[in-house]
């Protein structure tokens, strides 16, 4: 063993740094390196380090600072305009992924209240896992990637409401002790709550402009709120993390949450670092093994019974089956507050350390497995699309184009910012356009402004049949899909379409395709509107021909 806390740390972070290394040429996410270097550093294999109560007040600190983090994201006026997919989605697939790891927890003999806490571990994605994979795919802005996140944001306000929950009441209190108990957690909760709001109401914005000044001192003020009010919120009663994500959703709707949320990324992932190597120095290797078995069940419940949860749930709301599918397979994990609310389990009393080792065994492996399927969601797709049609649910649609009341000179498949602008401009010019999307949310927004709309996907070819074709002067996908925009062109054809077709591309191999293919029109959004923005700037550029594009480089 190493003489002394700081010579462990150092080692701590070297074998991480190795262990990450090797990991993201695996394509796996750090936190499982974090965890793997617990196990190798600990008692269980080279001893070298032991659990001390540094690396424990490390661990709590990156703790705190994600759950501030967590907070600082959750503006109260975006939670209010949630669509009801993320709503009805997050807590439905809560409830019926609770319900089923209860059972199955209950069946692999777990006592009722460590089943209890499998079943709630199970309910949580991770947050963390999810965003960074979506982003590096730039699939956090389409349709199931803005789905998946909303539905992320409704656990997180759940786990929290979880931790305050547990952490009130974590000591057993029978009888009429009960009820006193209850009350005094009640106002100790409403008058911390009513601290904090007025404090963000009346103190907060003058003292934030003031530290404002100073990018430095703005930082060592956020980061003394936050631990402030988690040190606060451990003086009621409550967890730290608690008072933390408090501290955060008070900050959430100022002006400077991104800078903040920006700044304190790379110091949260530092701290979490020894939070995730103290989960793996408290797993023995002896015990893991035998609780391979459990865990491995359980990974198979989250990686297959999650995802098909939540596609039920989005085929009742008439999602096609393809966006719950990618939703699904983006949330087939355990998160990292799965980790804490165990953890905090354990610190209560209520469970073993050994019901933490095998949580922390469903998180490796279902974060592990998760990773690679949603990397590899669209062959997924191709693989499974027939074994999965029970969740296709067509929206009821009356034929228009048989009632005369249709007649569009543009079609515009794609409703999203890019679509709907398109489609908006083009009705403020005079033009009758017929909009189409398979999003229920972008279809409402699209009529309550005027624009007639029609549930529809570009790869269905009977749909596209169907349409009113022989009106439209052009066809337009703002999809940026290689394969939808191919699949489109040829239904087209196959109707014998006589107008044209304008289709959208991000990258010079795409546009070569859907040029081949018999587009009369490319649209390079980003190249468009830098155009746009050389031109508002009051620089002039030469004109370019039709083709003559400079989309972004290819992806490697």
């Amino acid at each position: 063993m190493l003489d002394s806390v700081f010579q462990q740390i150092a080692m701590l972070l070297i074998v991480a740094a190795v262990m990450g290394a090797i990991l993201r040429r695996l394509h796996l996410p750090l936190i499982i390196a974090f965890i793997a270097v617990g196990m190798l550093a600990g008692p269980a294999l080279a001893g070298s380090v032991q659990l001390s109560e540094e690396i424990e007040l490390l661990g709590h600190l990156g703790v705190a600072l994600l759950l501030f983090i967590v907070g600082l994201k959750l503006d109260l006026r975006l939670i209010t305009t949630l669509g009801p997919v993320a709503l009805v989605t997050g807590a439905g697939q809560m409830v019926l992924t609770a319900v089923a790891a209860f059972v199955a927890a209950t069946l692999l003999g777990f006592e009722l209240v460590a089943a209890i806490y499998v079943a709630l571990a199970l309910t949580f994605s991770s947050t963390i896992v999810v965003v960074k994979l979506l982003s590096d795919r730039r699939e956090i802005d389409q349709l199931h990637g803005r789905i998946a996140l909303g539905v992320l944001i409704v656990q997180d306000i759940a786990v929290v409401a979880l931790m305050v929950a547990l952490s009130a009441f974590g000591q057993p209190t029978d009888g009429p002790d009960l009820a006193v108990a209850l009350v005094e957690v009640a106002l100790r909760g409403l008058a911390f709550v009513a601290a904090i709001a007025a404090i963000a109401r009346f103190l907060l914005p003058r003292v934030l402009d003031a530290f404002a000044r100073t990018a430095e001192l703005l930082m060592v003020f956020a980061l003394a709120w936050a631990l402030g009010a988690a040190a606060a919120a451990e003086l009621l009663g409550f967890s730290e993390e608690v008072g933390a994500f408090l501290a955060g959703v008070a900050l959430a709707s100022t002006p400077y949450r991104e800078a903040l949320g920006t700044r304190l990324v790379t110091l949260r992932d530092f701290l979490l670092i020894f939070f995730f190597v103290q989960l793996g120095l408290g797993l023995d290797v002896a015990d893991a093994a035998s609780q391979l078995g459990p865990a491995l069940l359980l990974s198979a419940l989250v990686l297959v019974g999650k995802p098909l949860v939540i596609m039920a749930i989005m085929a009742a709301l008439r999602y096609r089956r393809r966006i719950s599918f990618y939703t699904g397979v983006s949330l087939s994990q355990i998160s990292e507050f799965s980790l804490i609310l165990v953890a905090l389990g354990v610190e209560l009393g209520h469970i073993t350390g050994d019901l933490l080792g095998v949580v922390t065994l469903v998180a490796v492996i279902t974060i592990a497995l998760s990773s690679y399927a949603i990397v590899a969601a669209p062959r997924l797709f191709d693989l499974l699309g027939p074994l999965l049609r029970p969740f296709e649910r067509r929206v009821p649609r009356p034929d228009r184009s048989q009632e005369g009341d249709i007649c569009p000179q543009v079609i515009v498949f794609g409703l999203g910012r890019f679509g709907g602008r398109i489609a908006a401009q083009l009705v403020r010019d005079g033009q009758s356009v017929l909009g189409i999307d398979f999003d229920p949310q972008a279809l409402a927004i699209a009529e309550r402004y005027g624009l007639t709309a029609m549930y529809g996907d570009a790869e269905d070819q009977e749909f596209v049949s169907h349409l009113p074709l022989d009106c439209a002067e052009w066809v337009v996908s703002t999809s940026p899909d290689r394969d939808v925009n191919l699949v489109l062109v040829r239904a087209l054809r196959e109707v014998s379409y006589g107008g044209r077709v304008a289709l959208t591309a991000h990258y010079d191999r795409v546009i070569r395709d859907l040029e081949a293919a018999g587009a009369d029109l490319i649209l390079v959004p980003f190249t468009d509107a830098a155009d746009e923005a050389v031109v508002a700037l009051g620089y002039e550029h030469p004109v370019q021909s039709e083709h003559d594009h400079a989309p972004a480089p290819d992806p490697a």
